[in-house]
């Protein structure tokens, strides 16, 4: 490190200048201040004993719910045990990013069989070695398919808000132009994307058009039509998908979507504070966009001898491969990540896996109809058609409701205005419990 440089002080005020913020303590300004700096308060001179007795009392804090039903982009599914035992091995935790591929077969082939589960999954006939989390692996996907004059991004509000604020983090800066479509426009009816509205925004500036399927609301869009409607018009699609649905919908290929991302944290990653997640990006056979994919592509082969290897195929656009002139600068393949979600699908097979899907797609028709036995509506009647997420109106503050379901030991869903709460239903959610929030609702 002998060569290596700190930054001026004129350096780091223009950075700071550029991202909008005076000093680097902005940064941090997102986070409560009652959070900042907080003491364990913890007496000094105690022994081991001590402390962890202390450490425990304040673990005792956390609240841990009975029942989960809130999703929006974390899912609480049931791991089983094999799948938390495996993972957990010396030889997966220690395995290391593979950079001579003929001494880390092991860790390649992991990757290689994560790759090949996404492709089932969704259709596409290449996927990469993942990347961050789904948000990121959107707003990479979008990068893809910019050209020198197609920079726009057409994204509509119904998608997560996390991915359209990832999007506009990534993209701003460069150049394009993030269009978000609004209800209040016209572009959203029903709780889903208006085709007719959409044929009238899309022009030779379009690059592509990011939706989800289901979408954020979990109504589920006429996907192919809006595939074909935009493939006419010259633009691209990605579609972004909870992999969990894909056990039960027609993939992304089916649908005609050019790329497929999403995050696989309903693949055996435990909810935790804020993570591990686990994007994973598919696309079609196609020079250009295979060269645009970030992250590492593996692939199979044999030996001088004939025996089957692993070989790290593609990796063109990595941070440390010709840097300053890199469309992106993802250094990660998540690899424990991706085995853990390997092994949880291998554990489940084709048929556990559409099993899971259809307990969690039954729970929630049955969560949606006994919520609105009393005065609480669906906020999209229209659209009966959605997998395990719903939205409900409430006569009263969706707080209260939350409220009263902490009080019995359920994280009600997410309130996503004054009265409307977003619901999510897994297998891990017993019929007992809903009957319970039900009751809620109808005092409501």
């Amino acid at each position: 490190m002998a060569n290596y440089l700190s930054i001026t002080e004129q350096e780091c005020e223009e950075m700071l200048a550029t991202v909008g913020v005076k000093k680097c303590a902005d940064l941090y300004a997102d986070i409560p201040v009652t959070l900042k700096n907080k003491s364990l308060k913890i007496a000094p001179g105690k022994s081991q004993q001590q402390v962890m007795e202390d450490l425990e009392a304040y673990a005792a804090e956390n609240v841990v719910f009975n029942s989960i039903m809130r999703g929006a982009g974390a899912y609480d599914h049931y791991v089983p045990s094999v799948v938390k035992y495996l993972s957990s091995r010396s030889e997966f935790l220690t395995a290391y990013t593979p950079y001579q591929a003929e001494m880390s077969q092991g860790i390649l082939q992991s990757i290689f069989e994560f790759q090949t589960m996404i492709c089932s999954l969704t259709g596409m006939e290449v996927a990469n070695a993942s990347v961050y989390d789904g948000s990121s692996a959107a707003a990479e996907a979008a990068f893809m398919c910019v050209e020198k004059d197609k920079r726009e991004i057409l994204v509509p509000e119904s998608v997560k808000p996390q991915v359209i604020e990832v999007m506009r983090t990534y993209l701003s800066r460069r150049n394009i132009t993030i269009k978000v479509l609004t209800e209040k426009d016209g572009y959203i009816k029903d709780g889903k994307i208006d085709s007719a509205k959409l044929q009238e925004v899309i022009n030779e500036h379009t690059a592509c058009l990011y939706m989800e399927q289901p979408n954020y609301y979990g109504v589920i869009e006429d996907a192919e039509f809006v595939c074909e409607m935009a493939h006419h018009k010259g633009a691209k699609v990605i579609m972004g998908c909870n992999p969990m649905t894909l056990a039960l919908l027609k993939s992304p290929a089916e649908c005609g979507a050019d790329i497929a991302v999403g995050d696989a944290q309903p693949f055996g990653l435990s909810i935790s504070f804020g993570g591990p997640y686990l994007g994973f990006m598919a696309t079609r056979v196609n020079k250009e966009t295979m060269r645009r994919m970030p992250g590492r592509i593996v692939g199979q082969t044999t030996d001088a001898k004939g025996n089957r290897c692993f070989v790290l195929t593609l990796q063109g656009r990595e941070q440390h491969i010709r840097r300053e002139k890199a469309l992106s600068n993802i250094c990660s393949n998540q690899a424990h990540c991706a085995l853990v979600a390997s092994m949880y699908l291998t554990s489940m097979g084709k048929e556990g896996l559409k099993e899971v899907a259809t307990a969690c797609t039954s729970l929630a028709h049955y969560a949606a109809e006994q919520f609105t036995q009393g005065k609480a509506t669906l906020k999209y009647p229209e659209n009966n058609d959605f997998f395990h997420e719903f939205v409900t109106v409430t006569p009263c503050k969706a707080d209260k409701i939350v409220e009263k379901c902490a009080k019995m030991g359920i994280l009600a869903g997410l309130p996503i205005g004054p009265n409307e709460i977003l619901w999510c239903m897994t297998e891990k959610v017993h019929k007992e419990d809903i009957d319970k929030v039900a009751e809620i609702m109808r005092r409501a």
